[in-house]
């Protein structure tokens, strides 16, 4: 399917809005702490926030001032401190970086300019003006680090500052516990998505077989059966990675656990409350929801298995934007855009359900997959390689269909996101899988 816009004028307002929905919640995201708050690094795994938010508008300067427009940089001294492949994050905090309110100042600056660029390109001649893609690749990088800036205030110690309701999402208990999906081809990855990324391209014919998948993401009640079970002590469910990682860090359960009085508890953004079984489980490593599959007698589905389940309509054997159909998502039909803190009880939104019936594979967690993430057959890098290419191979696992902390210009039925198989602070959940 191709994705167009009605006008010049459209695809502008669409880019405008997008813009200013980013940079509506990386506001939210950084004014909500203190300064003190926004410099310290509140886990070597994470930048501190205020290097997050001058980042982004050193992206946004780089890509659509120096890029599109051709002008000379606004600051060239601290353009090598936001650049995320020069300096790991746990050196981030010994840079000289631009403070809270010069952050904020040079941020607006930039986005200031970038609509004036905006009001008078032409959005088209170029591969990054096609359709806007600059300004939505744009949109898109803000909301990444809005995500990852969430994750910060996830780690950060202290009183919460960050509230929102919880979900009322509509509800309906899913009929079976998993979905056959049949076998055959059908088309992976998009060529027509105007702002997908140069991971998703191309579109191309994948045959997978015959397998069932979970109807819904594996619950916080199921994944307790497999603590309860001595799953975290019986090294016969895990690679041998992840079982020699669970024994150096005295693993037990998912991040941000623990048991008190015989009663499992998780803190989520400064809140301390019992584990709701009912929800989707929440920061599990790859190789966590690996060796749960194992103890099931299940696996994990392959990346092409997911996107299968999540875009395939057997009746017209064509494969649409999202499970729903190829409307954008609407708060009917998936947990996004941190409209809520924490996922939806699994057997929400059955309105956002696939053609067979699997639901919530857009929103509430992103779904760890078997796959290494690799390149697509006919693989371009664009606009540059450190976005996708140079994490190609077995270190890094895919990641499907998003999280509550996702916005949805960030999130598509053909979205990859990856992430190393150690990783448990990430919005990560999974769902399983077995052959017929």
């Amino acid at each position: 399917m191709t994705t167009s816009y009605p006008s010049r004028e459209a695809l502008r307002e669409r880019a405008a809005a997008a813009l200013t929905v980013a940079r509506v919640r990386t506001a939210g995201l950084t004014d909500a702490v203190s300064d003190a708050d926004l410099t310290a690094q509140h886990s070597p795994l994470m930048s501190p926030l205020v290097w997050d938010l001058a980042h982004i508008g050193n992206q946004e300067e780089l890509w659509l001032l120096r890029n599109v427009a051709g002008r000379e940089s606004m600051r060239p001294e601290i353009n090598p401190l936001y650049d995320a492949f020069e300096h790991p994050r746990a050196e981030r905090p010994k840079l000289p970086l631009l403070g809270p309110e010069e952050a904020r100042r040079y941020a607006a600056e930039v986005r200031g300019r970038v609509f004036d660029l905006l009001e008078r390109t032409p959005l088209e001649g170029s591969a990054l003006l096609d359709d806007g893609f600059a300004f939505g690749m744009i949109a898109q990088h803000e909301q990444q680090h809005d995500e990852t800036m969430l994750i910060t205030h996830q780690l950060r110690q202290g009183a919460p500052v960050l509230t929102a309701p919880d979900p009322d999402a509509p509800y309906d208990p899913p009929l079976s516990a998993e979905v056959l999906v049949p076998g055959g081809p059908f088309s992976m990855g998009t060529s027509a998505e105007p702002w997908s990324l140069d991971n998703e391209r191309p579109a191309h014919v994948r045959d997978v077989a015959s397998f069932w998948i979970d109807t819904v993401p594996v619950t916080n009640a199921a994944y307790l059966a497999f603590i309860a079970d001595g799953g975290y002590h019986e090294p016969r469910w895990w690679a041998a990675p992840g079982w020699q990682q669970i024994r150096e860090h005295s693993i037990e359960a998912p991040l941000f656990w623990h048991r008190e009085a015989g009663q499992w508890l998780r803190r989520r953004f400064g809140v301390t409350e019992p584990v709701p079984e009912d929800e989707p489980v929440l920061h599990v490593s790859w190789y966590e929801a690996d060796a749960y599959a194992r103890w099931a007698g299940r696996r994990l589905p392959t990346e092409a298995e997911w996107e299968k389940a999540a875009r395939f309509d057997p009746v017209t054997g064509r494969s649409a934007r999202y499970p729903w159909g190829d409307a954008d998502p609407t708060p009917a039909l998936a947990n996004l855009g941190q409209r809520h803190l924490r996922p939806a009880r699994a057997g929400s939104y059955p309105a956002g359900a696939s053609p067979l019936g699997v639901r919530q594979l857009i929103g509430d967690v992103w779904e760890w997959t078997a796959s290494d993430f690799l390149p697509y057959p006919g693989f371009r890098a664009f606009p540059y390689r450190e976005y996708s290419e140079v994490f190609f191979g077995p270190e890094h696992k895919v990641l499907r269909g998003g999280s509550f902390a996702v916005d949805p210009v960030a999130c598509r039925g053909t979205f990859r996101n990856w992430d190393l198989p150690v990783r448990r602070q990430i919005f990560s959940g999974f769902r399983t899988a077995r052959d017929v």
